[in-house]
């Protein structure tokens, strides 16, 4: 499937040690309407799908991109260009009652931009450097 390039593996990258783990990778749809062709929709997946939507803007961008692990922590993208690297959380929506999306990026102890790419139409701003950005503008953006 991956030589067909019907599927892309993404590897995880261990923000400690600056290396690329040989195991616990995630696999992205190049089309994801084959998803929903086999097994239907299904509300509880537009966050799945929206991840899928980011990791290949990214890739469309240039970047390399992995999964990140910060010790327990995951960190959906950590993305490589040269000398950049940019660091991305995605959700539908930002929990009100929970910090988690902008804690896990809070955690990364490094000046690198941070992102939290949503679908909430009211989230946006700047929380301690994590810029909150509407998925519509995170796509359109020529910044990163």
């Amino acid at each position: 499937m991956e030589k067909a390039f019907v599927i892309y593996r993404c590897r995880r990258y261990d923000l400690q040690g600056k290396s690329v783990l040989k195991t616990q990778e995630k696999f992205y749809l190049a089309d994801s309407s084959l998803k929903y062709c086999i097994m239907g929709f299904n509300p509880k997946s537009i966050a799945a799908m929206l991840e899928n939507i980011v990791y290949f803007e990214l890739r469309r961008k240039g970047y390399d991109v992995y999964i990140g692990k910060n010790e327990t922590k995951e960190i959906d993208f950590v993305a490589l260009r040269r000398d950049e690297h940019i660091y991305v959380q995605v959700c539908r929506r930002l929990p009100e009652e929970s910090d988690w999306e902008v804690a896990n990026l809070l955690e990364i102890k490094n000046h690198y931009p941070k992102y939290v790419v949503t679908l909430d139409e009211l989230a946006s701003g700047n929380i301690n450097g994590v810029k909150i950005v509407h998925l519509a503008d995170f796509l359109l953006n020529r910044e990163y």
